[in-house]
């Protein structure tokens, strides 16, 4: 597989936090009962005849219940992706399973059924906050991820328009002066239903060269890893949130970012 190798004259890389707290917060104060109760009971909605009918109570109190279903199920699986690193390297059985339920209770209240219709909503930059690909055993001592490397955060940006994706892998290598680099992976992908899309590998390149050069033994391994050629279903999207499961058997949970790559 040849591999371009690119130099960016200065790379920033992110330290690894918990994910969004203040999200976290926000989300807990919006479900508060005073902010619940005080909503309004009644509102005007557009009528596929184009006038304008006043919702029940009933009606609006059934949309609250699923958006703060929504909200407190979203508490709950930050609460719990807490501590894990993203999952990359190992989750108690426990702990995964709690992890996926929560994940099957979210994708069953679905905002958006049809996603690939939808783009807007996909379209952007997004960063990883858990994944069930891990990286363990021999694996991890090859990349020197024990105590050589440390893997950063780790992004997608998300091109619509052009069918582009582009998978960021932040690196910090602590003998190296503190080097930060990174692994960029290009792709293209194509609608392939209402919901799922196709993935195509293009090109991959780790910058700097110095970077390149502590992975260069083992970048067939570390390629095979975070390559996402395949398919990819998207079970969950709304304005913040991203579940995805694609053709491997791998899900991935990604919130969306201010930050691009």
């Amino acid at each position: 597989m040849a591999t371009k190798l690119l130099m960016n004259p200065q790379i920033t890389v992110s330290q690894l936090s918990p994910p969004l707290p203040n999200t976290i917060e926000i989300m807990r104060s919006s479900l508060s009962p005073t902010n619940i109760n005080n909503s309004p009971r009644n509102f005007n909605k557009i009528s596929r005849f184009g006038q304008q009918r006043t919702i029940s109570a009933a009606e609006q109190q059934n949309v609250e219940v699923s958006q703060s279903t929504s909200s407190q199920i979203k508490i709950q699986l930050y609460d719990a992706l807490q501590g894990i690193n993203r999952g990359i390297f190992g989750v108690s059985s426990d702990k995964k399973s709690e992890i996926e339920g929560l994940v099957k209770q979210l994708e069953s209240q679905n905002p958006t059924l049809e996603p690939t219709l939808s783009l807007d909503k996909v379209a952007g930059s997004w960063k990883l906050i858990y994944s069930t690909i891990s990286i363990l055993g021999s694996k991890r001592t090859k990349l020197g991820l024990r105590d050589f490397i440390t893997l950063g955060d780790l992004y997608q940006n998300i091109d619509t328009s052009e069918g582009k994706a582009v998978n960021v892998i932040k690196f910090n290598a602590r003998g190296l002066s503190l080097l930060n680099g990174e692994l960029r992976i290009q792709a293209t992908f194509k609608i392939a239903s209402k919901s799922r899309v196709d993935i195509f590998y293009n090109s991959s390149a780790i910058t700097p060269d110095q970077l390149m050069n502590v992975f260069q033994k083992n970048y067939d391994l570390l390629l095979g890893i975070f390559n996402p050629e395949g398919w990819l279903e998207i079970t969950y999207v709304d304005e913040n949130l991203r579940i995805g499961r694609d053709d491997k058997g791998n899900t991935f949970i990604l919130e969306r970012s201010q930050e691009v790559n």
